[in-house]
């Protein structure tokens, strides 16, 4: 490989280095190269070379880049160890949480569990928007302090807290960061400008001892949300003798466009150009069928034109600015209007209700038992508890109230030997319970999965038809699959799935940390700050349309920036914008409403 002068800094420094750099940079690249050589020259046996990054689907891509690198030997590719933030703080608290004074067996609080667990405190405030200052704090206080708990008395452990953790075990433990630095002598650090505070307290222990590379784009931090902090490169570059390379200025990502060249621009808020190329921006008439289906007729094409370009594994990717639009439009590419033809997909979606109907699901395989549709209510309850994640609906919350109510009436009526009352929910839900009870099973488990889903779907209770929905988005069942073999076992061991729920339960917490999802293809849908650290053939941008009466705005949802209003288009909303844009290598399409187009384009 033919190096730059910048690359070649690179390869030349020693000691902690930071390298900056904008989208398609190369800084990826040139940190493999780098890692290599550490690995073939610095290395003694046992030792590897550790590079983290947040994102499951950018370690995939690190992963893929490392062996398709043809200058680099198989043996050194083997020693450059590859996974996320998360996976690497769990490993060392999982090993050493006691010392904190942790049970000795921890068990992960996954999402969707904490979203349990902390519903009855979400509950007990109002919605977020409608709180004071010092409700906002308290209901912080008091969530952390559940999570605390939840913790120490019970060894479940939220991600929140990991990095917390592990920055008081290497604050407190000399031995351990020595012993992190004997086996990963460089570390690199993908991503490093979105490290929240707790995460810099880990990074400032680490480079006590071992070699950090960080690896940062200053005009990507999208995540102040969550803490990060844009004093985060002063403060490495105070806390640490390091070098430094500025490689801005480069473009390998999308060389011969101007999609970065328009992406830089959005975030000044000037443009220096009438025309960018490989940038369109197009319109739709400011309603819901019109804007879907200029969505669609944009997707159609540009799919066409890369089918006829024969490159294999090509992708597009629709980014929106909302969850809610990312369920809208795969919704409507799965069902499209009259006319149209329905758009083969992968949709990014937050899946904390897909996990809690895959329990449902996966619990309704096991053999029946004495308290077997105790444990269903239970799980049904834990859904609707659980289904809006950190935001949950006081709906939802009071259907599962409802839900248990109605159970306890029914099983009381029932020991009583009296009649139920026919409008009672319970009625429905048994019924569509014992339904699935019924299914005959094939020890495939993917078509018994399926078998369960249809009882439910196809059953009188409207609250289990909306669980059968859900979890058509769990793509865990497929050939080849972990979740699939081990229920196969299941069932081979035991004529039946008997630990059907505890396999799937494990299998969403072994997901939040695999590295083995392949590089997107074909078309996704994503949220666009899921699009962090990933890139594409061709994008799409597409945002909402405002919402008229009388010829005059009364709402203005799912937009780029708040209510398209240009004072909230602050550097949060022009720096998600950038980041969206820049993540297309060839074409970046954005499609905006034509009386009111977003406020970043003009």
């Amino acid at each position: 490989m033919k190096l730059s002068e910048k690359q070649k800094q690179i390869f030349a420094a020693e000691g902690h280095l930071l390298v900056a750099g904008g989208p398609g940079s190369g800084k990826t690249t040139i940190s493999i190269l780098k890692a290599a050589q550490a690995a073939e020259t610095r290395l003694r046996p046992s030792q590897e070379i550790l590079f983290l990054s947040f994102a499951r689907a950018t370690i995939s891509r690190v992963i893929e880049a490392i062996e398709n690198e043809h200058d680099i030997d198989p043996v050194i590719k083997r020693r450059i160890h590859v996974e996320t933030y998360h996976s690497f703080f769990w490993r060392l608290l999982n090993a050493h949480g006691y010392l904190l004074g942790l049970p000795r067996s921890l068990a992960i609080l996954t999402p969707a569990g904490e979203a349990i667990a902390l519903s009855n405190i979400r509950n007990s405030f109002e919605a977020e928007k409608k709180l004071t200052s010092e409700q906002k704090i308290d209901k912080r206080a008091q969530l952390q302090k559940e999570r605390e708990r939840q913790a120490r008395n019970e060894g479940r452990v939220s991600f929140d807290l990991f990095a917390r953790y592990v920055a008081e075990l290497l604050e407190r433990s000399d031995r351990l960061r020595k012993l992190i630095a004997i086996r990963y002598p460089l570390i690199v650090l993908d991503e490093f400008q979105d490290t929240n505070a707790d995460q810099w307290r880990v990074v400032r222990q680490l480079g006590r001892e071992a070699t950090l590379m960080a690896l940062a784009d200053p005009e990507q931090r999208i995540y102040d949300w969550i803490g990060a902090d844009p004093a985060r490169l002063d403060q490495f570059r105070m806390e640490f003798m390091h070098t430094e390379v500025d490689m801005q200025g480069d473009n390998h990502r999308s060389n011969g466009t101007d999609i970065l060249l328009f992406g830089n621009d959005v975030l000044k808020g000037k443009f220096t150009k009438n025309e960018y190329v490989g940038i369109e921006v197009n319109t739709y008439p400011a309603n819901e069928n019109q804007a879907l289906a200029t969505l669609m007729t944009t997707t159609y094409a540009i799919r066409k034109r890369l089918v006829a370009s024969n490159q294999k594994g090509w992708s597009l990717a629709v980014l929106v600015p909302t969850k809610k639009m990312t369920r809208l439009v795969s919704d409507a590419f799965r069902e499209p209007p009259e006319k149209l033809t329905p758009i083969h997909h992968m949709a990014s979606i937050d899946l904390d209700a897909a996990i809690l109907a895959a329990e449902v699901v996966s619990y309704l395989l096991q053999p029946p038992s004495l308290f077997h549709l105790e444990g269903f209510i239970d799980l049904i309850c834990n859904y609707f508890r659980g289904k809006g994640g950190d935001d949950p609906s006081k709906t939802d919350l009071a259907k599962a109230d409802s839900i248990r109510k109605a159970f306890a009436k029914y099983r009381e009526k029932k020991s009583a030997g009296q009649a139920v009352p026919a409008n009672s929910i319970a009625v429905a839900m048994v019924a569509s319970y014992e339904a699935a009870c019924a299914a005959v099973f094939t020890g495939d488990p993917e078509k018994d999965w399926v078998s369960i889903r249809k009882a439910l779907d196809g059953g009188p209770c409207t609250r289990l038809k909306s669980i059968a929905i859900e979890v058509r988005n769990i793509r865990l069942l497929e050939r080849g699959t972990q979740l699939r073999q081990d229920l196969s076992k299941n069932w081979r061991d035991f004529g039946g799935y008997k630990d059907a729920l505890a396999i799937t339960q494990q299998a969403f917490v072994r997901e939040h940390f695999s590295t083995q999802s392949k590089p997107e293809q074909g078309v996704i849908v994503m949220n666009m700050h899921k699009a962090k650290g990933k890139q594409f053939d061709e994008v799409i941008i597409f945002e909402g349309w405002p919402r008229y009466v009388n010829k005059e705005i009364i709402a203005n949802p799912d937009r780029i920036v708040r209510g398209n209003d240009r004072k909230n288009a602050d550097s949060q909303s022009r720096q998600n914008m950038r980041v969206s844009i820049t993540r297309g290598k060839r074409t970046t399409t954005i499609l905006t409403p034509d009386n009111d187009p977003c406020v970043l384009l003009f």
